[in-house]
């Protein structure tokens, strides 16, 4: 449980440092599809300082609730099973080698992303609410609440996982960059001489975790993003794509394979310190926890 809060708490620091980052990311993905935004975003700086002018610097952080909540869920759980599938390899008297840690940090965060859906549909809700009061579209969703109640009267709690699948996806290929990427990197290190406990090696060991994270996992990404903001008819059906191979064959179609990385150097330049906020905190907490280091 120690652990898990200590997860929780650098997650939820990490997510409000790096928030405005997000939102930006989101609003690059999701521009292009059916129209939506007219191609008035070029570029991570030009939809910030849009945002900005049009919304308010607030509207940077709209959907900042159910992002950290999502933390709570996701951060907690794929740090807490990758730390016990660890301690039960160590166990028996064998070093972790790196297909074993693919296989580990794919999982957890497979796990922990799919527990967490729920939270980031309505993230992503509330991201785009802004942009759609913008194009005179009706109000879709007020609040963290109402969000989650509109969800459920549009396909019941099976609606609350619309998307979960390439959320899913994206996570685990997230967590391979992550998760993996940093305990290889920081094993690697550490192998050469660097301290565990140097935030230095921290450092170098989350930066390579960031750089891989969002190259393996943009493109899931803006199928994920895409897949939650399509409206849905009476039942609950998706009225763009029938599923995630279709949004994605839709998307390499009509706006070219590059649009799969659409957003990857706000996705980049957000990971990057996510990674450092996260990690360097908790390698931190666990030292005044007196724990060892990760």
């Amino acid at each position: 449980l120690e652990k898990y809060i200590l997860s929780v708490c650098s997650a939820v620091v990490a997510e409000y440092v790096t928030y405005p980052l997000d939102l930006t990311k989101t609003r690059l993905q999701i521009q292009g599809e059916r129209g939506v935004g007219n191609g008035v975003y070029r570029g991570m700086v030009s939809t910030a300082l849009g945002v900005v002018k049009e919304e308010g610097i607030s509207a940077l952080w709209k959907g900042v609730v159910p992002g950290m909540g999502r933390h709570v869920i996701y951060s907690g759980c794929r740090i807490t099973f990758y730390d016990l599938g660890r301690s039960k390899w160590t166990e028996t008297g064998r070093e972790m080698n790196l297909f074993s840690r693919i296989a580990l940090g794919m999982s957890s965060g497979a796990a922990g992303q799919f527990l967490a859906s729920p939270a980031d549909l309505v993230k992503v809700r509330m991201q785009m609410e802004g942009r759609r009061r913008l194009q005179g579209l009706p109000v879709r969703v007020k609040g963290v609440n109402d969000a989650f109640i509109q969800i459920l009267r549009e396909g019941g709690v099976k609606a609350l996982y619309k998307g979960a699948l390439p959320n899913t996806q994206r996570a685990a290929l997230v967590n391979l960059g992550d998760l993996t990427a940093y305990d290889q990197a920081k094993s690697f290190f550490v192998s050469y001489g660097w301290s565990s406990q140097s935030w230095v090696t921290h450092t170098m060991s989350s930066i390579c975790a960031g750089l891989a994270a969002a190259t393996l996992g943009t493109p899931a990404d803006v199928i994920k993003a895409r897949m939650m903001n399509q409206p849905v008819d009476q039942i609950g059906r998706g009225l763009y794509y029938r599923g995630s191979v279709d949004c994605l064959m839709q998307a390499v179609r009509t706006e070219g394979v590059f649009s799969l990385y659409k957003g990857f150097i706000p996705c980049w330049l957000r990971m990057a310190p996510w990674s450092l906020t996260f990690w360097l905190s908790f390698e931190k907490l666990r030292t005044w926890a007196a724990l060892d280091a990760w």
